[in-house]
């Protein structure tokens, strides 16, 4: 089964998921959840294993993809620890490298849409 352009659009909607899920966390509105920040449990990260990878893996976008989706992850896990020492502003600054993470991936994924969907 080919990857629709949908399950690329939901793709993107799960990284800006993340990144919301995140500013909430760094503005004190919900707590840290711990699956977010795995690889395997983060919808973004399963999406990839269970979609993408069994069907694309050898394309150079997926390793790239899966290794600034670790990037991005750490990175948020990292402004999380800042934010629950008290380092609340650089904690909520950091998220101009979560967003930088998130537009390389999507980057990312649209030359993998286009590289992997069938030309109509």
């Amino acid at each position: 089964m080919d990857i629709s352009a949908l399950d690329f659009q939901q793709a993107s909607i799960k990284q800006v998921l993340f990144k919301s899920r995140l500013r909430s966390v760094l503005y004190g509105v919900r707590e840290a959840d711990p699956t977010l920040f795995s690889p395997e449990l983060n919808p973004l990260g399963q999406w990839l294993n269970t979609v993408v990878k069994p069907r694309y893996g050898a394309y150079a976008e997926v390793r790239e993809i899966e290794r600034l989706l670790q990037r991005m992850l750490s990175a948020g896990q990292s402004l999380v620890s800042q934010y629950q020492r008290g380092h609340i502003e650089e904690a909520r600054a950091g998220m101009d490298q979560i967003n930088q993470y998130s537009d390389q991936l999507t980057a990312l994924l649209k030359q993998l849409e286009h590289s992997s969907l069938p030309v109509a």
